[in-house]
């Protein structure tokens, strides 16, 4: 991250990087009140009751092995099993905007289990317990709502969805969910019977429900699938056109733990199976409203992209994995200032797919910025695509037909190129104006 910024005039640092590890590391600013202040000044102008809470974790591959909660486990970033950090993250995706919240480090039970590795990494005490991702994610969800901030639905993953307690957990919040599954998971397509344990006239008493003999059987969601119908839905316009997949909307009955009865008297609940174009099958169960429809189904299933938008900022633009963050102090840091500025790189590239032709006046630049862009540049620049095509030509793109749009790294550079400018002017004009 350091080597995409431009020093300011008269800083004179040798090793940028070194200098920003100092920072993070040493300097004495409390990242939690950064946190809350950020997202204080989000919720502001952007809280909406229809928002919703978006669950995902992402992975920083790392060399060694001194950097906090950095162990061999699944890395998602390289889609196997590597040595990497694992980070849970909250995301909020409201109508008019979205923005990260929150994040908090995955400890695997190796570091929990070796207290000299947890105070040589200064993890605080109240980190040190033994937490699953989705229990961290609860936590997470309910500091974010503790602080007034709206919404009533989350989303997540198959890695979360696939646990009952978090489930229930989402639930008991008050919550409703639309989360991932896998096709293993099984269900009742019908309403099940079961016989309630009764005193025996013989050998031991039974102390479990049964599933009756004349009832629906279990199916797995794979089975299910198979004889399935599925419509198309649009969920909305790309920057290449409609958007859409083919979707079944199915009203079903829990079946994990059908065999002990564990499952027995559970309410209904929703299947969301869907057909990708390669014809790959993706499921998620829902406890949304009876009368929910399949399209509002599929848009908040399908609000889960803005995450990866973000991991790409965070990692693409900021260079977040090339950061060695041995303390749990540094990553949180970290996490504060990278969260904050990632999210204007989000922001600009929302206004470029959602409507290019925009005026520049929307692109979220403010009328100095876009003064100095226009004329650091030469030319007129007046709709937001033309704003982004400027700032990637301050960061190094050549603007080629076969360029394509700037990518998130060179995009950074010029944005920031482009504040430090900006930043210039002002102090020029409050000296003039000053004398």
């Amino acid at each position: 991250m350091a080597a995409r910024v431009p020093l300011p005039e008269g800083l004179d640092v040798a090793d940028p990087d070194q200098a920003l590890q100092q920072f993070l590391g040493q300097s004495t600013w409390d990242e939690r009140a950064v946190l809350r202040r950020y997202r204080a000044t989000m919720a502001a102008k952007l809280a909406d009751p229809a928002a919703v809470f978006v669950i995902d974790d992402t992975t920083f591959p790392k060399q060694g092995t001194h950097s906090v909660g950095v162990q061999r486990q699944y890395c998602g970033a390289l889609g196997k099993r590597a040595n990497c950090q694992c980070a849970v993250s909250v995301h909020y995706v409201a109508p008019r905007a979205h923005y990260p919240l929150d994040m908090r480090l995955y400890l695997p039970e190796g570091w929990l289990g070796d207290q000299k590795r947890l105070d040589r990494a200064h993890v605080p005490e109240d980190q040190r317990r033994a937490l699953t991702k989705g229990q961290i994610a609860l936590e997470l969800l309910d500091r974010a709502r503790g602080e007034g901030l709206p919404g009533g639905v989350v989303v997540a993953d198959v890695g979360y969805g696939v646990s009952g307690p978090f489930r229930d957990g989402l639930a008991g919040r008050g919550l409703h969910y639309v989360v991932g599954v896998t096709d293993e998971m099984v269900v009742f397509a019908e309403e099940p019977r079961w016989v309630a344990p009764m005193a025996s006239t013989g050998g031991w008493p039974r102390k479990r429900h049964r599933l009756a003999e004349d009832s629906p059987r279990p199916v797995s969601l794979k089975d299910l699938a198979a004889r399935a119908p599925r419509r198309k839905v649009t969920w909305r316009e790309g920057s290449e056109g409609p958007m859409w997949g083919r979707f079944a909307w199915l009203r079903v009955w829990p079946g994990q733990g059908w065999s002990t009865g564990q499952c027995a008297g559970a309410a209904p609940i929703r299947l969301l199976i869907e057909e990708q174009a390669d014809g790959k099958l993706k499921y998620a169960f829902s406890n949304l409203p009876a009368d929910a429809s399949r399209i509002r189904a599929v848009r908040l299933w399908r609000s889960r992209w803005p995450v990866e938008e973000y991991h790409k900022a965070l990692k693409t633009g900021l260079g977040a994995e090339r950061l060695q963050l041995e303390t749990a102090g540094r990553l949180f840091a970290a996490v504060a200032i990278m969260g904050v500025v990632a999210w204007r790189l989000i922001a600009l590239k929302e206004r470029l797919r959602s409507d290019p032709e925009a005026p520049a006046e929307r692109s979220g630049l403010d009328q100095l910025e876009l003064e100095v862009l226009r004329r650091e540049l030469g030319r007129p620049i007046g709709t937001v695509r033309e704003v982004v095509l400027a700032a990637g030509r301050l960061g190094g793109h050549m603007n080629r037909k076969r360029d394509g749009m700037p990518g998130w790294q060179t995009l950074w550079i010029g944005m920031l190129r482009l504040r430090t400018l900006a930043e210039g002017v002002r102090l020029g004009r409050d000296l003039r104006f000053g004398e």
